[in-house]
């Protein structure tokens, strides 16, 4: 196994990056194709194949997503330990491909029929597949470079694209399939999508050089019971699939799981925390109130998939051009504006901040709430401007979900860069946790939201409607006055961010002994990638 970084001298390079790096793009791009055509579909397939009610239907949307956010914890654990990141990402591949194709066995649909557990066993596979895949391959990609190279920030901005590619395409294809020629051939490309991307990964091999590898080999080869430890861990991988299979089933477990293992999280980080010097510690303490940010922020956001969609659906006037066009298809939106937007917002970034003009990390959260919920009233604005009964005009999901893209663009990637620069060197990686663990619960509660939203508790599509119209209402000015919130404490957080004396990693140790501080506890690494 190599160790060396990947060079232009060491291997052949395609427009200046290692040619490894396009193979990894291409098998993420068919594994978010597959990832989120079948998301695109799955609250309307809940609703109109096995009839659960809206309600029913959102929690188990919230609670799928939420566990999608928690395995990466044990993929990413067992990734570094024992497998390396390249068998670990094959095997959540295979997972992920046999729980797509299994989506495609739909039975006769409707409650209390054996298909049904074929469905959540497909949502178990999918689940824990995207633990051992999502939390590898992007650590992949840095495995290409040295951690100097100045390609890094290019390569992670041609990944990120071809992410949102494949989420556009997914959506789109899926979603017309799935909609019109019946749900099976929506998941059934769905799984082609995932074979494609697993296929691309097994026969671009060689282009990784060596990148990924287990660093433990013989401990994979080691017999327990007669069997390799290498193959105890995929049976473990199998076992978590029944555990998940019983969990998206149980909704109330996993949001219970959540809040324990949550308190838990927050107690000890404060722990640690304690321990560090005044700096190190204020800093901890504003990731985690970015974190809690970042809560509302997604429990509101990931209503895409699931309110939005029903709604989309039932009280929206979709016919474009003489066609109508399926509802799952406006998935897509919030990808292609991702495509069109993040290269503008990068470069305004970097041009206010020459001019010592770009808002802080916080006001940037304070700006992403505002701009949801200003998204979630443009909507209601849009339907109250027609009369009772008619449908909303479809220009107003296309602003909706711009309005959320542009907020996406102001914290997500910025509350990345901000988890990397905030955490000292020994506390990277629960930190870079506890922000997704945010986002896992973020997703769960987004599930008890939509909710909230189930026409179930109305008498009538009219007053089922205005139940969804109102608590899109609140919960828009509830994330405007967040966010105005944020922009009033932003000078605050950015105080205990304590930014004027974060040092660059390799800067740390040359002066050390000038400050008299020890290394691991302030090491920080100031560069940002957005």
């Amino acid at each position: 196994m190599s160790s060396l970084p990947a060079t232009a001298e060491d291997g052949k390079t395609f427009l200046g990056h290692p040619r490894g790096l396009y193979m990894l793009f291409f098998a993420e791009m068919w594994e978010r194709f597959s990832y989120y055509g079948m998301r695109a579909l799955l609250v309307l397939y809940l609703t109109k194949h096995w009839l659960f009610s809206d309600g029913e239907a959102s929690m188990v949307y919230g609670a799928y997503t939420a566990l999608v956010y928690i395995t990466p914890v044990i993929g990413g654990y067992l990734a570094d330990k024992y497998l390396g990141q390249r068998k670990a990402v094959l095997y959540g591949a295979v997972l992920l491909t046999i729980g797509h194709f299994l989506m495609g066995f739909e039975g006769d649909g409707g409650q209390g029929t054996p298909a049904l557990n074929m469905f959540w066993l497909a949502l178990a596979f999918i689940i824990v597949g995207s633990g051992f895949l999502k939390a590898n391959i992007s650590v992949m990609v840095g495995q290409l470079y040295p951690r100097t190279d100045v390609r890094r920030d290019g390569a992670y901005t041609i990944f990120y694209m071809g992410i949102n590619l494949g989420a556009f395409l997914g959506a789109l294809l899926c979603g017309y399939l799935g909609e019109t020629y019946g749900w099976k051939y929506g998941f059934g490309a769905a799984g082609v999508g995932m074979l494609l991307g697993l296929i691309v990964f097994v026969i671009g091999r060689p282009l990784l050089q060596g990148r990924g590898e287990s660093s433990v080999p013989a401990k994979l080869r080691e017999r327990v019971a007669g069997v390799p430890f290498e193959w105890l861990l995929y049976a473990f991988g199998i076992v978590i699939v029944v555990i998940c299979w019983w969990m998206v089933q149980n909704q109330k477990v996993v949001g219970w799981a959540l809040f324990a293992s949550g308190i838990i999280l927050l107690a000890y980080v404060i722990r640690v925390a304690m321990k560090l010097d005044r700096h190190a510690r204020d800093r901890i303490f504003a990731a985690m109130i970015l974190m809690i940010g970042s809560v509302l922020f997604w429990s509101l956001f990931e209503q895409a998939g699931s309110s939005l969609n029903l709604y989309t659906d039932r009280y929206v006037d979709r016919n474009m051009f003489g066609w109508e066009v399926p509802a799952s298809m406006f998935q897509s939106i919030n990808a292609f504006y991702i495509i069109l937007l993040a290269p503008f917002f990068a470069m305004l970034w970097t041009a206010l901040g020459r001019r010592n003009l770009e808002p802080s990390a916080p006001a940037k959260f304070g700006l992403a709430m505002i701009q949801l919920g200003f998204g979630f009233l443009v909507l209601v604005a849009g339907a109250a401007g027609v009369a009772t009964g008619n449908m909303t005009p479809v220009l107003f999901i296309f602003l909706i979900y711009l309005l959320h893209t542009t907020g996406e663009l102001c914290l997500s990637p910025v509350g990345l860069s901000a988890m990397n620069r905030l955490a000292p060197a020994q506390m990277a990686s629960l930190i870079m946790g506890c922000w997704f663990f945010a986002s896992a619960a973020g997703n769960f509660v987004a599930g008890l939201i939509a909710k909230a939203t189930g026409s179930e508790a109305a008498s009538g599509e009219n007053a089922a409607q205005q139940v969804v119209l109102e608590v899109y209402s609140t919960i828009g000015w509830v994330a405007v006055v967040v966010g105005i919130g944020f922009l009033f404490v932003s000078p605050l957080i950015k105080r205990l961010m304590h930014l004027d004396t974060l040092r660059d990693a390799d800067d740390v140790l040359a002066g050390q002994e000038a400050i008299g501080e020890p290394a691991a506890a302030g090491v920080q690494v100031e560069r940002e990638t957005r």
